[in-house]
């Protein structure tokens, strides 16, 4: 039984039917604790906002990081545009940030970004699948600014090494910070600041795991509970008897700036 007197079972079904839809992480509240970076994207992103013309969020998730930081900062840029790949974050993006004036544009990831050379004065992203350096370079116009929070190497990787046993070290140091620098400087960019910091992650029950592999789909590919049943039940036995199953995430703050030449 968890902690609140339902089984197993219950649990699982309750992880594997909550909506995944966006980047609103309430449901977990009381569920799973996450540590936040100590520079604050979301309020820095205001104060980044409030001083921008054109600004671009890509992979805008259902926007509620955009929308927060919007409704948060002085003054709106003149033009704020968002894009997305998934359709179900775009129909939701859509309707939360039709408010604010800010169209969200259906573009997958790894497709070139649909927008003039030089349109925007800031370019911003959390949490991108991949940034892609290029296409971030091209649409910003010199003197531009990218500001983002990216997802660093080996995140929450006890959680996924639970389940797929242990990873190669070139899977471990994706998304590297230092190889990320790399990248964008070979894009032409020049790094203004780049800190990187790692979070202690506690899950309090298996609807909680669940929940957060079928979110975060990349975690654990192809995840569902059939497939993983005997691992997540040993999961839960241990969570149990042992207490919050921890695990650590990754983020890295990225400041670039396009030149001015």
């Amino acid at each position: 039984m968890g902690q609140d007197g339902r089984s197993f079972e219950e649990l699982v079904a309750e992880g594997a039917t909550v909506p995944t839809e966006g980047w609103d992480f309430s449901w977990f509240e009381g569920r799973a604790t996450e540590a936040r970076p100590s520079w604050g994207y979301a309020v820095s992103l205001a104060d980044r906002l409030a001083g921008a013309t054109a600004a671009l969020d890509l992979q805008t998730g259902g926007g509620e990081v955009l929308d927060f930081a919007l409704g948060r900062a002085a003054k709106a840029p003149v033009l704020t545009v968002a894009t997305e790949g998934w359709p179900p974050n775009v129909a939701k993006a859509t309707a939360l940030l039709a408010a604010r004036g800010v169209p969200v544009v259906a573009s997958p990831e790894d497709a070139p970004l649909p927008f003039a050379d030089a349109a925007f004065d800031l370019v911003t992203s959390r949490h991108p699948v991949r940034a892609p350096w290029q296409e971030i370079a091209r649409v910003l116009r010199p003197g531009g600014t990218y500001f983002a929070q990216h997802v660093g190497p080996h995140s929450v990787f006890e959680l996924v090494e639970y389940f797929l046993g242990p990873q190669p070290e070139e899977v471990r140091g994706g998304r590297h910070p230092e190889r990320e620098r790399a990248d964008a400087e070979v894009a032409g960019l020049e790094i203004v600041d780049l800190r990187a910091e790692e979070l202690r992650m506690e899950f309090h029950d298996i609807a909680a795991v669940v929940h957060f592999l079928r979110k975060v789909i990349w975690m654990v590919p192809g995840f569902t509970v059939e497939a993983y049943r005997p691992q997540l039940r040993a999961l839960h036995e241990r969570i149990e008897s042992d207490g919050p199953f921890v695990a650590h995430s990754t983020r890295h703050l990225f400041e670039a700036r396009r030149p001015n030449t």
